[in-house]
Parts: C-alpha cells; sequence; structure tokens
C-alpha cells in the first residue's frame, strides 16, 4: 500500500494557515487542480461526516469526506469516496505547527491508498507533486503574495488554459494589456430612473486578485434604487450601479486561485458597477456557478437568496410550527422567503397589492395572502392565528408597516426590518416593544457577507435548496441592459413580481 508523506514550512503564523485548510470546501480558491467544490447536502464545510464534490481543472470529480477535524490540533483527516483514478482506501491528514523560529508554520500532509501494482509509481508521482506540492506552492503564494512556481502548478494552469482554448475560443486564457469597451449604464447624478444613462465604458485589464468578466445576466434589486438616489454611499457618481451579475470569466490577474478564464460565475455584493457589459472585480467576491444553476438564475437569485438564507436561518432561524409575516410576499426576496419558510414547516401569511400578486404568492407556500389595500394586516394576522400573532415579521417595506407590523406580532415575537421602499423608519420606542417582549432586528447585508468563508457557506446552502426544489427562481421580467431606467420605473411603480433581470448581447 503507498504511503506518502510531505512537509514543509510556511513562513505565516500557524492561524493563519489553519483559517485556509481549516475550510473543507475552500480548496477552489487556492489549490491550482480544483475548479468548483461544493458541499453535499446543505451541511457546513467544518461538520465531521460531510462530503465535499470537486470538480477538477482537467475534467473529472473527485468525492472527499471529512472524518475528523480538531481546532486544537489543527488538523483534519479525510477520505476518498470517488475518484476518476483507482485510488483505493484513500485516507490523507493534514497537520499544523507553529514554528517558534520566525513565527512561521510546519505543515505536514500524509497518506495511504491501494492501487494497482502497474500504476502506483505513477499515482504516488501524481498526488505527491500535482496535489501536495501543488498545493504547498499555492498556500505559500496566498499568503506571500507571490507566484506559485511549482511543476503541478505550471501543468494544471497549462492544462486549464488548452482545455479553455478548445472549449472557448473567445475566452482570453491570460491577462492582456488591454483595456475593453463596453456598454454600460453610468449615473452622473442623484435622482430618479432618467439619471440611468447608456455609455462606453472601458474595463482594464485585471490585476492582482482580479479577474475580468463578459457578463450575461444582470439583477435588478431595491438597493439599485437606493443608490442611484443617494439614500447609500455605495454609489458616487459618476458611477455603474448594480451589485448582483452572472458572466463568464475572460481573463484572470497574478494570484487568483480556483477561477479562471471559461468559468461560468457570479455575485452578489458591493462595490456596485454590474449594470455593464464587461466588468474586471476581485476574484475574491466571486462564486463559480453550479451546473444545475443558469446565468440567468444566478442573475435573478443570488442576491435575493442570500438575503433570504440569513433572513431565514441566522437573524431568526424559523422551525416548524412558526408563524411568518413576510412584507412585499410577490415580490424577489418575498416569494423566497415564502417557498423557504414553508419548507421549514412555518405557516406563512403574506401582505399584497393585488389579486394576481395574491395568486403569485399562494402559489410559491404563502398559505395566507393579504390585501393590505383592502385590509389592515395586523387585524388580518390576529383573526388567522386566533389571536396570538406572527412569531416573526420579515419587513421590507419600512415606515409604513413597522407600527402595525409590532401589532401583529407574537409574544417573544421578532420583527426584521430589512429594507426601506416606504422610506426611511421613523425613531422607535424602544419601550414600548415591552408590552410583548419583542425584538428588532435590523440586519446588514454585507455583514453576512464579509469574507469568502461566509459567503461560500451561504451560497451553499442556497445552491442545494436550488438544486433540490426546495425554492426555486424564475426570473419574470426581462430588460435590455439599455432599458434600465424602465426597469427601475417599473420596479417602484410596483409592476413587477418576483425577480427582474436585464439581459446583456443577444
Amino acid at each position: 500500500m503507498p504511503k506518502i508523506f510531505k512537509s514543509t514550512v510556511i513562513d505565516a503564523a500557524v492561524d493563519e494557515v489553519w483559517g485556509l485548510l481549516r475550510d473543507f470546501n475552500g480548496h477552489d480558491r487556492w489549490h491550482p487542480a480544483v475548479a468548483f467544490s461544493e458541499i453535499e447536502g446543505g451541511k457546513y464545510p467544518d461538520q465531521v461526516g460531510c462530503v465535499r464534490n470537486f470538480r477538477l481543472r482537467g475534467g473529472g470529480t473527485i468525492r472527499e469526506q471529512l472524518l475528523a477535524l480538531s481546532d486544537s490540533a489543527r488538523s483534519f483527516t479525510y477520505c476518498i469516496l470517488d475518484a476518476p483514478l483507482p485510488l483505493y482506501d484513500y485516507v490523507a491528514s493534514v497537520a499544523l505547527k507553529p514554528v517558534t523560529d520566525g513565527g512561521r508554520t510546519l505543515w505536514t500532509w500524509r497518506c495511504e491508498f491501494d492501487a494497482p501494482a502497474e500504476r502506483a509509481a505513477e499515482l504516488v508521482r501524481l498526488v505527491g507533486e500535482d496535489i501536495y506540492e501543488a498545493g504547498f506552492a499555492a498556500i505559500r503564494s496566498v499568503l506571500s503574495g507571490q507566484a506559485a512556481s511549482s511543476a503541478g502548478t505550471v501543468r494544471v494552469a497549462r492544462a486549464r488554459s488548452e482545455a479553455v482554448a478548445a472549449a472557448s475560443p473567445g475566452a482570453v486564457v491570460g491577462p492582456t494589456a488591454d483595456a475593453i469597451s463596453a456598454g454600460a449604464i453610468v449615473v452622473h447624478e442623484y435622482g430618479g430612473p432618467e439619471v440611468l444613462r447608456w455609455e462606453t465604458v472601458s474595463a482594464p485589464p485585471p490585476g492582482r486578485g482580479e479577474v475580468r468578466l463578459r457578463q450575461t445576466a444582470v439583477g435588478v434589486n431595491y438597493i439599485d434604487v437606493y443608490c442611484r438616489e443617494g439614500r447609500f454611499d455605495l454609489l458616487v457618481p459618476p458611477g455603474v450601479p448594480g451589485m448582483e451579475a452572472a458572466g463568464v470569466v475572460l481573463d484572470a490577474g497574478p494570484e487568483v486561485y480556483g477561477i479562471g478564464p471559461g468559468d461560468r460565475v457570479g455575485y452578489a455584493c458591493p462595490p456596485v458597477g454590474a449594470y455593464a457589459e464587461v466588468r474586471t472585480m476581485p476574484a475574491d467576491l466571486l462564486v463559480v456557478l453550479p451546473d444545475g444553476v443558469s446565468d440567468e438564475v444566478a442573475a435573478a437569485g443570488l442576491l435575493k437568496g442570500i438575503t433570504a438564507e440569513f433572513l431565514l436561518h441566522r437573524v431568526h432561524p424559523v422551525k416548524s410550527g412558526d408563524v411568518v409575516l413576510v412584507h412585499a410576499a410577490a415580490g424577489g426576496v418575498g416569494l423566497l422567503l415564502c417557498q423557504w419558510a414553508r419548507a421549514l414547516g412555518a405557516t406563512v401569511i403574506g401582505t399584497v397589492g393585488s389579486a394576481e400578486k395574491a395568486a403569485l404568492a399562494r402559489a410559491n407556500g404563502c398559505a395566507y395572502p393579504v390585501l393590505y389595500r383592502e385590509q389592515d394586516f395586523a387585524d388580518a394576522v390576529m383573526d388567522i392565528t386566533g389571536g396570538q400573532g406572527a412569531d416573526v415579521v420579515y419587513d421590507a417595506v419600512g415606515r409604513d408597516t413597522f407600527e402595525k407590523s409590532c401589532a401583529a406580532l407574537a409574544v417573544h415575537g421578532h420583527l426584521v426590518s430589512y429594507g426601506q421602499a416606504s422610506g426611511d423608519l421613523e425613531p422607535v420606542d424602544v419601550g414600548g416593544l415591552a408590552s410583548k417582549s419583542a425584538t428588532v432586528s435590523r440586519p446588514n447585508y454585507g455583514h453576512f457577507i464579509a469574507t469568502p468563508q461566509a459567503l461560500r457557506a451561504i451560497t451553499d446552502r442556497l445552491f442545494e435548496a436550488l438544486r433540490t426544489g426546495t425554492i426555486h427562481v424564475e426570473p419574470r421580467q426581462r430588460y435590455p441592459l439599455a432599458e434600465a431606467a424602465r426597469a427601475h420605473r417599473d420596479l417602484e411603480s410596483r409592476k413587477t413580481m418576483g425577480a427582474t433581470i436585464l439581459t446583456v448581447g443577444g
């Protein structure tokens, strides 16, 4: 049975190295052999027993299972469940120890496996060099800022470039020195939809840690309206609005790991700039899209799906038997909240503005749509619940609904105010919450995706929910990118339902 033992010293503190290696699902962000990674079954990447599914740059997939993890010992053990190579009974372990001389880290990586005798030597070389040595070099380059130079890294990069060139003749396999001119929506001054103007902009070549994308679909969200109006300081004129899009990587700058030319990617985060045909941006803000998630679904659902995930699973974890009130239940986030809350076993009540929107909300898991123009929604909630009220209210409307949302709460209820479509909130009378021992939260989207690890944990659960059909996303309105102003007018006049996207090209 072949056994491999490899070790190296990294010029970084042990906790810094452990922070990278501990994420069992993070190898696609630094290992040059890994194109995409996801944790199966919605488990967390540090949960013993979780299974990660790798898609390799050279083709094929590997499924590995986490057998043990110790933060105190800074070590973990895993095994291979499936692989394109005959690596039988493969078990490996990684361990880190501090080197007191200079605050460095000793990294050991060992494995043993069974293999056909005629291929044993070949597999030992492949695992030892293309996997272990390439991993050492990649981590070292991430932490030191130097380009990786191991033979394994070079081989993988060359194979990736050749594969991209064959599959996508129009893709650039390395960074170019030339900027690319492309169309974009530019805001020169704050104001109404009329300030969204179609212009030609320049997307510079990617720098260190950056990639350049040719975008295929762009998401439209109410935060884009706030940025256009100047409510938030995310957009400073002249600037390009938008926080959500999907597309294909054209080229990548130095020190980009896990993402390469030809990869389909998406994002839903600052900095703004999504309303453009081509964009250059930091690679660590991107997620590689699974095969089952189209570009349009990603553009329509990433920001809304991430929001729904942290609202339902982190800000107020919804459980079976809860009563949930969702405002704007036929909106983009609202529809996902209804679907996902129902799947969690909650009874969903939703406010909507028309019979058509009521039918859409009902079809997406809202058991009790309430036409707020015809009926007081707080009274409706109390009638539906027999006077008990809602355990949690998800409110994206803001000023117009806040007071009655508090009235609709159950004792110990939780009001989650995550938007202000009707205007900024007035000062809150905290003393008034005592009548129900109520809790009010004001979550900030950026705080939940502040690190690549946090973003990955949320999108892992989101992609799994999409894959299993727990939730579904469908862009119900499509506008050409150049007609972003019309999309904003329709959004603000409440003509839209569900998700809206801007299409690029075609």
